[in-house]
């Protein structure tokens, strides 16, 4: 008995009728007698083309004794049949997938609006599998303390955030620079007495603000906003310090501070003023080694280097006139409002891809006002506390000069790119 029994007329009739009704088929079941596919009736010797099953590439193809079939059984003419669906499947599937705008990910489903993939979960794995995104934080997860959950993602930027929740984004924003565990309480950059007290025992020292902490956003956006120089752009901010100075140190500076609100009456305090009329002004010194750089928070031991000898000790009046040797306004410590000013100031002895500027607490008092020199002066005229060297005259961008070392404070190392 031959292994494939030869059709009967029903089967042809039948065969015939499904071959013609779906014609898309006949790439691959062009079968109208045995279901082993388009018979031929060349031997497969004399045309030169293989005697193996075309699917399974094994047994032989069959032969009926007259014509020789593609494959070697019904069950290789089936599978061979599917798989060429799924072929012409994909072919349109990936024509209309062009076509129709769908995600690039999944390739099923149409594209969200504005996006290249269909779903927050498509574009996820899309960036966990070809690394599309830029700025993961480094592990992946909310950056809170005590925090694993997955950090928030942004659909639109596809990229991932610090934090997992808004609760978690607020906390981390407003950590305690010392523990870095708790909420810093209301004007104050601890959490607690216990923190405060820790830190000022251990000054002088830095403690780096965590970039999108609000200290460093509320520093970082005062360095680009008072940056004014034309014909120049902005450096960026890499990292921000608090300057812890030592106890004794800030007593004393809080002392002249209330000196001066008392001797002015309390008069700065009503006209919305803070006590001694005390302000932000910017600070551009030398730096002789690489202080603030890549994490860097420990002093150097040079007696020369003013950045660290001023982070230690605050500023010194006995060392003025030594790297400029005189003075526009006579023999003070000299600041500005403006960032591009002091960092015309800003010098470094190593090399180094960052700059560093100070961000000082001056006490300014009662301010006299010039326009134009007076090197002379060794300290403000009589009723005044700090003099101001107003834009105009003499000065493309202004200067306070201060005459007393407890009248001034360093408050943040600013480090930026050159």
């Amino acid at each position: 008995m031959a292994a494939f029994p030869y059709p009967t007329p029903s089967v042809l009739s039948r065969l015939h009728t499904g071959a013609t009704q779906y014609p898309g088929s006949t790439d691959f079941a062009n079968d109208q007698t045995t279901g082993l596919g388009s018979p031929s009736t060349t031997p497969a010797a004399s045309s030169g083309r293989s005697s193996s099953c075309e699917h399974c590439h094994m047994k032989p193809k069959y032969c009926d004794g007259v014509k020789i079939y593609p494959y070697c059984s019904k069950s290789c003419a089936s599978n061979a049949k599917v798989n060429g669906h799924r072929k012409l499947y994909k072919r349109r599937h990936d024509r209309v997938s062009v076509a129709s705008g769908t995600c690039d990910f999944c390739h099923r489903r149409p594209k969200s609006p504005g996006n290249a993939f269909c779903s927050e979960a498509c574009a996820e794995d899309a960036i966990s599998s070809t690394h599309l995104a830029g700025n993961l934080n480094a592990t992946g997860t909310c950056l809170a303390p005590g925090c694993s959950n997955r950090a928030h993602f942004n659909f639109k930027k596809l990229t991932y955030g610090d934090y997992c929740s808004l609760s978690h984004k607020t906390l981390g924003e407003t950590l305690c620079l010392m523990c870095l565990q708790n909420a810093r309480q209301t004007n104050s950059h601890f959490c607690s007495k216990r923190c405060a007290d820790n830190a000022e025992v251990n000054g002088p020292m830095l403690l780096e603000v965590p970039a999108g902490h609000v200290t460093f956003e509320n520093v970082s956006d005062r360095f680009k906003a008072s940056w004014q120089h034309p014909g120049t752009t902005c450096p960026s901010v890499k990292y921000i310090y608090k300057i812890v100075s030592p106890k004794l140190s800030l007593a004393a500076y809080n002392r002249y501070k209330a000196a001066v609100e008392a001797r002015l009456g309390g008069k700065l305090r009503p006209a919305g003023r803070s006590a001694g009329n005390e302000n932000r002004r910017w600070h551009g010194t030398t730096r002789e080694c690489h202080l603030g750089d890549n994490g860097q928070t420990q002093f150097c031991g040079s007696k020369t280097c003013s950045l660290c000898c001023i982070v230690k000790t605050s500023f010194d009046l006995s060392l003025f006139g030594k790297k400029t040797g005189w003075g526009r306004f006579g023999r003070g410590i000299y600041t500005t409002s403006t960032s591009s000013k002091a960092n015309d100031y800003s010098d470094n002895k190593s090399p180094s891809s960052l700059r560093a500027i100070l961000l000082n607490q001056v006490v300014v008092g009662k301010q006299y006002k010039l326009l134009y020199n007076n090197v002379t002066l060794t300290k403000p005229p009589p009723g005044y506390d700090s003099v101001l060297g107003e834009k105009g005259g003499s000065l493309n961008y202004d200067e306070l000069v201060v005459y007393t070392n407890d009248a001034i404070r360093p408050s943040f190392l600013v480090m930026y790119e050159v």
